[in-house]
C-alpha cells in the first residue's frame, strides 16, 4: 500500500514537472524567442498595401535600336494617416524649400485625396534622400519611394511621335480606377495610344503600420503580396536617317512632313513644326517649361500632322482624275479646252495659263485648272464625295497617334447643314475640282492617298509601331495591319501615275527640274489658297514609279509655290531615303507657275 502511494506520488511529481517545464518552454519561447514579433504584432494598427511600381514599357527604332528607357528615380510620399504637420518645417528644411512651399503642396494633394499615399516630390537627389532617411524617426508617415523616369536616346526630337507623360489628373482619376493620384500617365503620342501597355501593373507588398506611422517589414511572411509586372515594349516603323532628315529640312517653318511605305502603312518619318524637346517634360522642370509651350504663339504642341487641315490645292486633282476615269465620265483620249479660264454663272474661274486642247494626263502634268473645273462638273458633288471617302478623306485614318482630325469631305448633307435646304452655292462643286472651297486635309491623309496611288488602290491604316514585346513573356507580338481594296482599274492607276510621273520628268511638268536618275519619281505640286495670309505650299510624290517604297507629303503653311518650297523638300528626303550623293537642289521661282 504504503509503495503505491509513493509511485502515484512521483507521477503526480512527474506530470507537474512536465507541466511546468512545457509552460516555462512556452514562456521562454514566447517572450525571448518570438517576443520582438509579438510585440511588433500588438503594436501594429493596421495593414498596408505598399505600391510596387513597374518600369514603364522601352521604345525601340525599326532597326532595334533603344530610343527610350527608364532610369531608377526617387519622389517623396507621404501617408496622409499619419503625416503630422507639425513636421513641415523640418521636412521643408531637409528638401532646401520654405515651409509654405511644403505645405501648399500638401494642400493641394489634399483637396482630391484625403487618405493614402501622396507623392509631393519626383525625382530627388540622393543627397536629399539621405537626409530624409536618416530622419525617419522624426517624420511619421514620409517614406522614399522607388519610381523610374524617362530617358531619351532619341536620333531626334520626335515630340510629336513619342508624346509625354505627365500626372494623372483629377478628371482622368474619376474614370481611371487603375490609378492612385501622382501616378504618371501618357498624356500625348505614343505614350497616351499604348498606356496600357507601357504602364506594366503596380506590385503590391503588404505591411504593418505602427502606432507612430512607421512601418514594419513583411506581413504574413510575404504569402498576400502581388508581383510586379513592367510595361511593354514598343517597336517603331521609323526610319531613324529619314527622321533626322525631314526635321532638319522643316526648321525654321511652320507645317509637316509624313513619310510612308507604300507596301504595308509603316510611317517612315512623321515631322511637325515648330515641335518640342520632349525631355524638359520630364521631371522637376516639367510645368515651368510646359507652361511655355502652352504660352507660344507657334503652337509647337500641335501636332499639324495629324490635327490641322488644310485646303489641299492642286494635290486633288490626281484624285479627280481617278474618279472621272473609274466612273466613265471620260476617257484616257478625253480633251477639253482651256482658253485660260472658265465660265461657270456669273463668275469667271482662271487658270495658271492657256492650255488648250489637253487629255487627263497631260492636265495632271501642267495642273490645268480648267480641266478639273469641266472634270468636277461632271462628277458633282455626291460621286465626288464617294471617291473622297474612299481615299479615306473627311474621316480619321487610324494613326496609332490620339487627337487625330478628320477633316473636312463637303457631302449635300453637309452642305445643306452648312447653307440650308438646296441654298448652298452650286459653284461649289467647281471649286472642289482643284482642291479649294470646304475640302480640308491632314498631311496625314494626303501621304495615305498618294501611297494608295502608288500601290495601285491598297489603302494601308497607317502606323508607327509595328510590333509589341510582352515583358513578361518576352514574347514579340506583330500587329495586324488593316487595309482595304478600292478596287481600281489598273489601266485607270496607270493613265493617273503616267501624269504624276510627267510633273517631275517631263518638260512643262510642274514639278519639272527635282527628278531623280533612275528613281522615276512621281508627284504633283499644289498651292492652296488661305485666306488668312500667304498661300500653303504642297507636294505629294513616291518612287520608283512602278516598284514604289515610299510615299510623301509636305506642307509647308504660308510658303507659296509647292514647287519652289514643299518640292524641294520631298527631292532631298527622297536623295536620304535611296542614299544618294549628290548637290541640294537650288529652285528658280521664275520658272514655275503658281501651283
Amino acid at each position: 500500500m504504503e509503495a503505491n502511494l509513493k509511485t502515484r506520488y512521483n507521477f503526480a511529481v512527474a506530470i507537474l514537472l512536465i507541466a511546468l517545464l512545457f509552460f516555462f518552454g512556452r514562456l521562454f519561447y514566447l517572450q525571448i524567442l518570438k517576443g520582438g514579433v509579438y510585440k511588433l504584432r500588438s503594436e501594429t494598427q493596421a495593414i498596408k498595401a505598399q505600391i510596387i511600381y513597374p518600369f514603364r514599357g522601352n521604345f525601340y527604332d525599326r532597326n532595334g535600336n533603344l530610343i527610350v528607357y527608364n532610369a531608377p528615380s526617387y519622389s517623396l510620399q507621404l501617408f496622409l494617416g499619419s503625416f503630422r504637420k507639425d513636421r513641415i518645417p523640418l521636412l521643408a528644411h531637409l528638401l532646401g524649400m520654405d515651409s509654405s512651399e511644403v505645405f501648399n503642396l500638401i494642400l493641394n494633394s489634399e483637396k482630391y485625396y484625403r487618405y493614402g499615399d501622396i507623392k509631393i516630390l519626383r525625382d530627388l537627389d540622393l543627397e536629399t534622400v539621405q537626409k530624409i532617411e536618416e530622419n525617419f524617426e522624426y517624420l511619421p508617415g514620409v517614406e522614399i519611394v522607388s519610381e523610374s523616369k524617362r530617358i531619351y536616346n532619341l536620333p531626334a526630337k520626335m515630340s510629336h511621335i513619342i508624346g509625354y507623360i505627365q500626372e494623372i489628373s483629377k478628371e482622368e482619376l474619376e474614370t481611371e480606377q487603375y490609378y492612385s493620384i501622382g501616378d504618371l500617365v501618357g498624356k500625348t503620342g505614343l505614350e497616351k495610344t499604348f498606356e496600357n501597355e507601357l504602364r506594366g501593373q503596380k506590385g503590391k507588398k503588404f505591411v504593418g503600420l505602427l502606432a507612430y506611422g512607421l512601418k514594419t517589414t513583411k506581413f504574413n511572411e510575404g504569402r498576400t503580396d502581388q508581383p510586379v509586372k513592367n510595361g511593354d515594349d514598343l517597336f517603331l516603323t521609323i526610319d531613324a536617317r529619314l527622321q533626322i532628315k525631314a526635321e532638319e529640312l522643316l526648321e525654321g517653318k511652320r507645317g509637316a512632313i509624313v513619310a510612308i511605305d507604300p507596301n504595308n502603312g509603316e510611317i517612315l518619318a512623321l515631322v511637325s513644326k515648330p515641335d518640342f524637346d520632349v525631355s524638359q517634360l520630364n521631371g522637376k522642370n516639367f510645368i515651368l517649361y510646359y507652361n511655355q509651350l502652352i504660352g507660344d504663339k507657334e503652337k509647337p504642341l500641335l501636332n499639324r500632322a495629324i490635327q490641322s487641315s488644310y485646303p489641299p490645292g492642286s494635290t486633288w486633282k490626281p484624285l479627280m482624275a481617278l474618279a472621272a476615269l473609274q466612273e466613265g465620265v471620260i476617257t484616257e483620249n478625253t480633251t477639253l479646252y482651256c482658253p485660260g479660264s472658265f465660265q461657270y454663272g456669273n463668275r469667271s474661274y482662271g487658270c495658271h495659263g492657256a492650255h488648250g486642247m489637253v487629255n487627263v494626263r497631260r492636265a495632271i502634268q501642267s495642273s490645268c485648272n480648267v480641266f478639273f473645273y469641266q472634270v468636277a462638273l461632271k462628277l458633282q458633288i455626291e460621286r465626288l464625295g464617294k471617291w473622297g471617302r474612299e481615299f479615306g478623306f473627311g474621316q480619321q485614318t487610324g494613326i496609332d497617334l490620339p487627337y487625330e482630325k478628320a477633316g473636312i469631305m463637303p457631302t449635300i448633307e453637309w452642305l445643306e447643314k452648312r447653307y440650308g435646304k438646296n441654298r448652298y452655292p452650286k459653284g461649289a462643286v467647281v471649286n472642289y475640282g482643284i482642291g479649294q472651297g470646304e475640302i480640308n486635309v491632314t498631311p496625314l491623309q494626303l501621304a495615305c492617298y498618294v501611297a494608295t496611288i502608288a500601290n495601285g488602290g491598297i489603302y494601308y491604316r497607317p502606323h508607327l509601331v509595328r510590333a509589341i514585346r510582352n515583358s513578361l513573356l518576352n514574347q514579340v507580338s506583330y500587329l495586324e495591319v488593316e487595309n482595304r481594296n478600292l478596287n481600281l482599274n489598273p489601266k485607270v492607276v496607270e493613265i493617273v501615275k503616267n501624269g504624276m510621273f510627267d510633273v517631275v520628268n517631263v518638260p512643262g511638268g510642274t514639278a519639272f527640274g527635282i527628278k531623280l536618275a533612275g528613281y522615276d519619281v512621281c508627284g504633283k505640286t499644289g498651292t492652296a489658297q488661305n485666306p488668312g495670309g500667304r498661300d500653303h505650299s504642297w507636294f505629294i510624290s513616291f518612287a520608283p514609279k512602278d516598284s514604289p517604297r515610299i510615299a510623301i507629303a509636305v506642307l509647308v503653311e504660308n510658303a507659296g509655290f509647292g514647287a519652289v518650297v514643299a518640292a524641294p523638300i520631298a527631292h532631298e528626303l527622297l536623295k536620304t531615303f535611296f542614299n544618294i550623293q549628290e548637290p541640294t537642289l537650288q529652285i528658280d521661282s521664275t520658272k514655275f507657275f503658281n501651283d
